[in-house]
């Protein structure tokens, strides 16, 4: 990739250190750095600098140049050593600048033009060997299938189950996966949260749903996405606010971690069409808007396409609330509690009852106080089956103690 886009100007105003980009204060050694953690992966995973570069970084608003730099550094330093170091960090896309831009587009156009989603929680939610994964999920199947129970007296239509880490979660994953071991559809649906869909706004302006024909790699193996039916379903992309430009997918870890579960329960073959599902913010606000119309005719396709095909599994990827200071809320997460349990209850009650009046007239209050983020896809599911009823297969909590936080999540089975 060229560096003729550096920034290299001692006049003009240096661009800002990008804003979405955590800075965090490790020690190794006893030596003392900043580490760089970049969700959208641009700047390098093992980036640090030592911590006496917070100096510098603190000056670089997007207003002062290099020449109006110099004044605040010590002997020696010249304007020339300074257009140097702050290249260095330009070109590791620390900086909001033409070259950070360049440099994203190229990624993300990569990605789109590829025919495969290479995994972004292998070796870190589980192992990414093999062997090493099959034996960590033999453990957790052992330790955790043999007890609770959990079984399908009749055809499952769809599961709804959470897409928190598999090291915090593993027991709900178990007890709801478990229940599909015996199925074998030739068709996976699944309708997942997306989390980066906000990092493309302009391009899911108005696209809610955002379709991938990549196939799926796991440590487990590679599963195909059925893109004779992701086609056919692209042709009337525009009227349901149908995005075939995936690279909301890139960084995304809701549907991969379902196929991970299916890959381990399953030996036969069968294809997927993976979509994930933006914000439903604007329902909360407007009773008529464009994004009831889509959300309708979206979920009329699914059902009419593939609502009558016994040959077909939904997959619905969601956790339920995200609660405490770490997601903004000026209460610790303890706190809480109390009424966190009972709105999820509340919740679960009309996702298994198929009531999304009752759903959204609970998410309208308060606008969704407590971060629900496997609302889109459920309603999108529910709307598309109105019908349907289903049973709570787990529920659980995990709580971030030193953050004052926590995550709930559950199951629910649909027969």
């Amino acid at each position: 990739m060229s560096n003729l886009d550096l920034f290299n100007s001692k006049s003009d105003p240096i661009p800002q250190i990008r804003p979405d980009v955590d800075v965090i204060p490790i020690n190794n050694n006893g030596d003392s750095y900043l580490y760089f953690h970049d969700i959208r992966g641009y700047v390098p995973s093992d980036f640090a600098l030592d911590r006496s570069a917070g100096v510098i970084l603190f000056l670089l608003d997007g207003r002062k140049s290099i020449n109006d730099l110099q004044a605040y550094l010590g002997n020696g330093i010249t304007t020339d050593i300074l257009l140097e170091y702050v290249q260095f960090l330009d070109e590791n896309r620390l900086l909001h600048s033409p070259h950070y831009k360049n440099h994203a587009d190229e990624i993300e156009q990569k990605y789109e033009k590829s025919p495969i989603h290479q995994s972004v929680t292998a070796g870190g939610s589980y192992p990414s060997d093999t062997n090493e994964l099959l034996a960590f999920l033999d453990e957790a199947f052992a330790n955790y299938g043999a007890d609770s129970g959990n079984s399908a007296s009749n055809p499952v239509k769809a599961l709804y189950a959470p897409h928190i880490d598999p090291r915090i979660g593993m027991k709900t994953y178990v007890e709801s996966f478990q229940v599909l071991r015996q199925m074998k559809p030739g068709r996976v649906v699944i309708l997942a949260t997306s989390h980066y869909a906000g990092l493309h706004a302009k391009v899911y302006q108005n696209k809610p749903f955002i379709v991938s024909n990549k196939n799926f790699e796991t440590p487990l193996g590679t599963i195909p996405a059925d893109r004779d039916a992701i086609d056919f379903l692209a042709g009337d992309a525009e009227i349901m606010g149908l995005s075939t430009h995936d690279r909301a997918h890139r960084i995304e870890h809701s549907i991969e971690l379902h196929l991970l579960f299916l890959s381990y329960i399953w030996q036969h073959d069968y294809s997927v069409i993976p979509i994930l599902v933006g914000g439903f913010d604007e329902l909360f606000y407007m009773d008529e808007t464009n994004l009831g119309k889509q959300i309708d005719t979206f979920s009329k396709f699914l059902r009419n396409q593939f609502g009558q095909n016994d040959d077909t599994l939904f997959l619905i990827s969601g956790d339920l609330a995200h609660v405490g200071k770490k997601f903004g809320d000026n209460r610790p997460a303890a706190a809480m509690k109390n009424e966190v349990e009972l709105f999820d209850e509340q919740f679960l009650t009309a996702a298994k009852n198929g009531s999304t009046q009752n759903m959204l007239k609970l998410m309208k209050h308060d606008y969704d106080p407590y971060r629900i983020c496997g609302f889109p896809p459920l309603y999108t599911f529910l709307k598309a089956f109105p019908d349907l009823k289903g049973q709570t297969i787990s529920y659980d909590r995990w709580n971030q103690t030193e953050a004052e936080s926590a995550v709930t999540f559950g199951s629910i089975l649909y027969e």
